[in-house]
């Protein structure tokens, strides 16, 4: 096998012979860093969490770097090849502690400790954000309290976390980590391994990964492994073959066009919500009810919408918007609405040798839009019942309805009965208590440990009833 390595708080290490399945948390305590810990193995804890530089554009175009916090939990080593990270023993050391770790010190936001080095390297990304800029977020000094979301403190020592995250002033001048945001990343390489445990390949381009899995249609395609990793870690799944897409360049770009636009499959949530910024209203709203900061940092929309799980977060805002995919292969490309991508549980219209290149919104816009998430826990949550809706409203007059649900059938769906109720009806509180009643009966709603089929049916008719309080 070739010699690979990956740049560890500045010095280059060798991989060495490490199979498909190992993931970087194990790796990195393998070479004795063992800061970073395995809480949940799931990416729900983040005592897991390391920085990695991730390509950046700059205000001008240039090319930059930005330091991404990601759950190392879940994160194949060999996806890293070639690629720099830093622990949270490369911030700083006792006698020079790093400006994050000194006021965690200072401020007692560290008890029990097991889980103060993932929160360090969360911090640590926002600290180095480039646009924080002072009284964002309602805080001097700008902090952005959920970047810290995905990490979990056992000892309930929250507060002084909190006070340590808005004591924090600019990186000083000269500060390395901040200077290596100036610089560009090294380009993604082509990497191939291949060992008795498996094979893995990771291309840099489109037309080499749609060869291989021509080849291997049977590989497991994974990008940000935030679904696959899990299944790894606690289930013990293992896969012959893996197509690792998060390094293809064509899979990452975002373009408008006056009549649609287009966002590349395999961007990550944190990536799109950037370069969206908010001109998606309904994709603002799912962004941060998707998980967690940790999660969205390596999570894309090709992964969520290709596991075709019924309570993934993004189909129903995204079949609200009316949204379609593009599937391509090296027989070619085509578009699929995602209303008929979903084709049984876990089943979808893709065929083995095909992958997910973008998702394709119609513009303009509906004019009215909300996404509603029920779920135990407010953030950081599965859910229980989605709900999306994106209505054009004028006249006072619903001229077209799209409603997306999640979590109420086998599959995510449109809610077309619940649509047809709408349309052509003048939009007053009688038309959506007459509607939020049919809304109710869509789907074929479970009985889980979740949540029971009568309460998810509650659920849809009350989440058309908030939605009209509010726009009104």
């Amino acid at each position: 096998m070739e010699q690979f390595t990956l740049s560890v708080n500045g010095q280059r290490r060798p991989l060495g012979q490490v199979s498909p399945q190992t993931n970087l948390l194990g790796w990195l305590r393998s070479q004795g860093l063992t800061g970073s810990k395995e809480g949940c193995a799931e990416g729900e804890c983040g005592a897991c969490a390391v920085l990695v530089a991730c390509p950046e554009l700059g205000a001008g175009g240039e090319r930059q770097t930005r330091w991404e916090a990601l759950n190392s939990c879940l994160t194949p080593v060999l996806a890293l090849a070639g690629r720099e990270i830093m622990t949270a023993e490369g911030l700083g050391t006792p006698e020079q502690l790093h400006p994050v770790q000194r006021e965690m010190a200072t401020r007692g936001g560290s008890q029990c400790g097991y889980c103060t080095p993932g929160f360090v390297v969360s911090m640590a990304a926002e600290y180095y954000r480039p646009d924080r800029s002072g009284g964002e977020h309602g805080v001097p000094n700008g902090f952005d309290l959920h970047a810290l979301s995905g990490n979990l403190c056992r000892c309930t020592g929250y507060r002084p976390i909190q006070d340590a995250a808005y004591a924090l002033e600019r990186p000083a001048p000269g500060d390395p980590l901040a200077q290596r945001c100036t610089l560009p990343t090294a380009p993604a390489a082509e990497h191939q391994f291949s060992l008795p445990e498996g094979a893995f390949y990771q291309p840099p381009e489109l037309r080499p990964a749609l060869e291989f899995l021509a080849a291997h249609p049977a590989a497991k395609v994974v990008a940000g492994n935030t679904d696959w990793g899990v299944e790894v870690n606690i289930r013990h799944a293992r896969t012959p073959v893996t197509l690792s897409i998060g390094e293809v360049q064509e899979l990452k770009e975002l373009r408008w066009h006056p009549e649609r636009v287009e966002i590349g499959a395999g961007l990550t949530l944190s990536q799109i919500e950037r370069g969206l910024g908010g001109r998606v209203p309904l994709l603002a709203q799912l962004f941060p009810q998707f998980a967690s900061r940790l999660i969205r940092n390596a999570a894309t929309l090709g992964g969520n919408l290709g596991t075709a799980s019924p309570i993934g977060d993004s189909p129903p805002a995204l079949l609200a918007l009316n949204a379609a995919l593009k599937l391509v292969s090296v027989r070619g490309e085509r578009e699929v609405p995602l209303r008929d991508y979903f084709t049984g549980y876990r089943q979808t219209a893709r065929q083995p040798d095909e992958l997910i290149r973008s998702v394709v919104i119609p513009l303009p816009l509906a004019t009215h839009t909300a996404f509603h998430k029920i779920a135990k826990r407010r953030f950081d949550d599965i859910s229980s019942v989605a709900v999306a809706f994106a209505l054009d409203i004028d006249g006072g007059v619903v001229r077209r309805a799209r409603i997306g649900l999640g979590g109420v059938a086998a599959t995510p769906l449109r809610a077309l009965k619940t649509e047809a109720a709408l349309e052509g009806q003048p939009w007053t509180e009688s038309t959506v208590q007459a509607a939020a009643a049919v809304l109710a009966t869509e789907g074929t709603p479970l009985d889980d440990h979740r949540a029971s089929a009568r309460y998810r049916a509650a659920m849809l008719g009350q989440a058309l009833l908030r939605f009209w309080e509010e726009q009104w």
